[in-house]
């Protein structure tokens, strides 16, 4: 069944109204009618819905069913990836988002290639990861839309991250510690990833992530690409913890 999200404001009452994109979708690639049934999802509920109306720029439906959602991982983990050129960052969120991932975001290192200092570009390409995003989320059927929150550079990063207590980085020159083991010490229900980029990270910015209690952690003998290395620890982290 067809699955689409929708913001509070979009129910009243017994009924949805969804506008925008969506309608063309529905309309359009799924030439879905009236009496059509399909999944509606806002902050982790779902409802179930049929089609009672449709105009040219919103789809009105009728709420048949409401539950709680049951596809979320219990444990969240937000990735702060190094930005990577190409279509690498795409990828980054395509994946992510249907392996579980709850929030994005992009920073710059001393080793990136790509650069994005310009604001109305910065806006752009989030706009851009987060389309992407909502679409994966539709199509793997999560029950929250993941969020590309913002470009860092890495000074922004360490503010952040400066009081949480669960930061994992996925390190090529880190022999000792296996993710598992450090795994089996989490405390908590979040955990936040930190991805280096192309070159991967400085010694310097290692250093500095380890001096506000990060752990660098060891995905194993092979050096996995910045766009796959993300996704495979987020896969590990949720096998871990149950969730596949």
């Amino acid at each position: 069944m067809d699955r689409f999200f929708v913001d509070p404001e979009q129910i009243d009452g017994e009924n949805i109204y969804i506008k925008g994109e969506d309608v063309k979708h529905i309309t359009g690639a799924l030439r879905l009618e009236e009496s059509d049934e399909i999944e509606t999802v806002c902050e982790g509920y779902v409802y179930l819905s049929k089609i009672i109306e449709i105009n040219n720029d919103e789809v009105i439906l009728k709420v048949l069913e409401k539950r709680e959602g049951t596809n979320e991982a219990k444990i969240k983990i937000n990735l702060y990836q190094g930005l990577a050129k190409g279509s690498r960052m795409d990828y980054v969120i395509q994946k992510g988002t249907e392996i579980g991932i709850t929030s994005f975001y992009a920073v710059s290192t001393d080793r990136s290639i790509v650069r994005i200092n310009n604001d109305k570009k910065k806006r752009s390409r989030i706009e851009r990861w987060q389309k992407i995003a909502n679409e994966s989320a539709k199509q793997c059927k999560r029950d929250i839309l993941p969020k590309v929150k913002d470009i860092l550079e890495f000074d922004d990063l360490l503010t952040i991250l400066e009081n949480k207590s669960n930061i994992l980085i996925p390190y090529e020159e880190e022999s000792n510690n296996r993710i598992k083991e450090k795994l089996g010490k989490i405390e908590g229900t979040e955990i936040d990833m930190v991805i280096g980029p192309e070159g991967g990270f400085s010694k310097e910015e290692i250093l500095r992530l380890k001096e506000i209690g990060g752990v660098t952690v060891s995905l194993g003998p092979r050096i996995l690409r910045t766009e796959t290395a993300g996704v495979i620890a987020s896969a590990v982290i949720f096998y871990e913890f149950g969730d596949m």
